[in-house]
């Protein structure tokens, strides 16, 4: 008993240094990990933005494109609403 009162506690600290030495080399692996995770992301991230300006000349195209297709659309919805109130005048002047 008194053999492996003074043994398993050496055996308990070998086993705690060598834990210790795997959890920092792993936590220098996770650092590099992340190092390279970072420069992947700051890459993507600068290949996104340089298309800033073409998805900002495609959103001002559309808005344009909208304006006008509104106005055209006021345009002949006005045209059409004036026939059909002058017929209605008119049958109404008839009817008189």
């Amino acid at each position: 008993m008194d053999l492996l009162n003074a043994i398993l506690p050496v055996l308990l600290y070998i086993f705690g240094i060598i834990l210790l030495i795997v959890l920092i080399i792993l936590g220098i692996r996770m650092i590099q990990v992340l190092d390279k995770v970072d420069r992947i992301i700051d890459n993507v991230e600068n290949k996104v933005n340089s298309f800033n300006g073409f998805f900002e000349f495609l959103d001002r195209t559309g808005y344009s494109l909208s304006v006008v297709g509104d106005k055209v659309f006021g345009f002949f919805t006005n045209i059409i609403s004036k026939i059909f109130n002058n017929n209605e005048k008119d049958k109404e002047d008839l009817h008189e």
